[in-house]
């Protein structure tokens, strides 16, 4: 198995494949033969038997391809792009995985193999340097930051940034806002990022006593791994302070994850709308030398729901218009500290 990487690599293929004019050109006029549709469709189904999050669905899948093959219906799909969206429709018939995607890209795909470690590690290197720069005109995701009337702490959060860059700042924030009677984080426009800032922005809203986050499981792996809260975070915890969390129908991965798992954990109250519903990590594997396919490969659960919110989202406790998520929320916490007194 070859995975495309590094992780920008996979994102700028999979868009290219799309959009590149110049592979709209090789696509009309490549014809695939009968012999290579019947090699792609088995290198598709030896790919999602090693690679699929869900093995009995893997097997479904596989049923389904080898039925269709053996039936001749993708021996017209001479066009590669043809072929494709069929491979794909077929595949999310059985999976209902819109992750699950084959793409059509041999300039990437040849490009790739042609790589030696050596230009592997030098446009890494190249790529993080690029990164740590749009990353810091970002602010590393922490877009703003305030203290509401009432005293009501204000996190507006764009991206799960690697603490190896974002740490210092969410410290910072976390200092700025230690004395606040409540806190809210926005991520309503949070499209996801690091499970390990997930991981150390929850640690501040439990003791240092470790608590059980998630299970994490790869299937290519056959790993099982554990994400506990942190029992040392720089700078100043806030384990009993009242806690909400804004979510729109744009909040997703990373995002949905600090949503769902704080919410299984009744450490927070989630307000605005139902996320997008991407649970699944998803990585590129190249199945020959013109076709990659897009497979959901790990999935994360909550150790108290056994469960995740693929496919399904995040539902808040009060269900409102993202736009209205921040005014409600804020009333809800004066409401609450009011009561308290």
């Amino acid at each position: 198995m070859i995975n495309l990487k590094p992780a920008f690599l996979i994102v700028f293929s999979f868009l290219w494949a799309f959009q590149n004019l110049e592979l709209v050109a090789q696509t009309e006029e490549l014809k695939l033969s009968k012999e290579e549709i019947s090699i792609t469709v088995d290198s598709i189904n030896s790919k999602l038997r090693s690679n699929y999050v869900f093995p009995e669905v893997a097997d479904k899948m596989l049923q389904i391809l080898k039925k269709k093959l053996k039936d001749g219906k993708y021996n017209s799909l001479t066009d590669p792009t043809e072929l494709t969206r069929q491979l794909t429709s077929d595949l999310q018939s059985i999976s209902k995985d819109k992750h699950l995607i084959v793409v059509f890209n041999p300039s990437v795909i040849a490009r790739e193999l042609s790589l030696t470690d050596e230009d592997r590690a030098n446009e890494e290197a190249e790529w993080v340097k690029e990164l740590q720069e749009h990353l810091k005109g970002d602010n590393y995701g922490f877009r703003e930051i305030k203290i509401m009337e009432g005293n009501v702490g204000y996190i507006n959060l764009r991206e799960f940034v690697d603490p190896k860059y974002g740490g210092e700042t969410l410290s910072t924030a976390m200092h700025f806002l230690s004395n606040t009677n409540a806190i809210i984080v926005d991520l309503r426009e949070n499209d996801g990022g690091s499970p390990w800032m997930v991981q150390l922005l929850a640690s501040y809203f439990f003791s240092s006593e470790p608590v059980h986050l998630s299970d994490h499981y790869n299937r290519p792996k056959n790993e099982l791994t554990q994400s506990w809260t942190l029992p040392y975070v720089p700078g100043i915890r806030r384990p009993d302070v009242d806690l909400y969390i804004l979510t729109s129908n744009k909040t997703f991965s990373a995002a949905e994850a600090f949503s769902y798992l704080l919410k299984c954990l009744n450490r927070a109250t989630i307000i605005g709308e139902s996320t997008a519903g991407g649970a699944h990590l998803t990585g590129s594997v190249i199945a020959t030398d013109k076709f990659y396919v897009r497979i959901p490969q790990g999935r994360p659960t909550s150790p108290v729901t056994n469960g995740n919110w693929e496919g399904t989202g995040v539902t808040p406790h009060i269900i409102v218009n993202a736009e209205q998520a921040l005014e409600i929320a804020h009333a809800k916490a004066r409401e609450k500290l009011d009561g308290d007194k």
